[in-house]
C-alpha cells in the first residue's frame, strides 16, 4: 500500500453513518471512510454472523473486541481475539468471516 496525497486528519467513528450488510446469518454494520484509494472501516458483526461471500480483497484487519473466525479457501480456519490481526494481499487467498460471539474490527483495504 502506498499512501499519498492525504493530509493529516482525525476520524470520529461515532459520527460516520452505518451501513447494514446481511450475512448468510447475522448482520455486519460498517462505518466506512475513503482516503484516496484506501478504504478504512470500523465493522461490527452480530453474534452468529457468517459472511455471504468469499472475499479475495486484500486487508489488514485488527480485532478490537470479540472473536473472529476466518475460513480460507484451502480449508484452514484462523481465529482472532481482541488485540490480534491478520493481513492478506489482493487475490492471495480467498477467505470468509464468521463469529459466534460477535466481533468489532478495524479494517484497512
Amino acid at each position: 500500500m502506498k499512501i499519498t496525497d492525504i493530509p493529516f486528519g482525525t476520524t470520529d467513528w461515532n459520527s460516520i453513518a452505518t451501513t447494514t450488510h446481511p450475512g448468510v446469518t447475522g448482520t455486519a454494520y460498517w462505518r466506512t471512510c475513503h482516503f484516496g484509494d484506501i478504504r478504512v472501516r470500523m465493522v461490527e458483526y452480530t453474534p452468529g454472523y457468517l459472511a455471504d461471500h468469499w472475499c479475495s480483497k486484500g486487508h489488514i484487519l485488527l480485532c478490537l473486541e470479540g472473536e473472529l473466525h476466518t475460513e480460507l479457501d484451502d480449508g484452514r480456519v484462523v481465529s482472532l481475539r481482541a488485540g490480534m490481526s491478520y493481513q492478506v494481499a489482493d487475490s492471495a487467498e480467498a477467505h470468509r468471516s464468521s463469529t459466534t460471539t460477535g466481533a468489532r474490527l478495524f479494517i484497512v483495504d
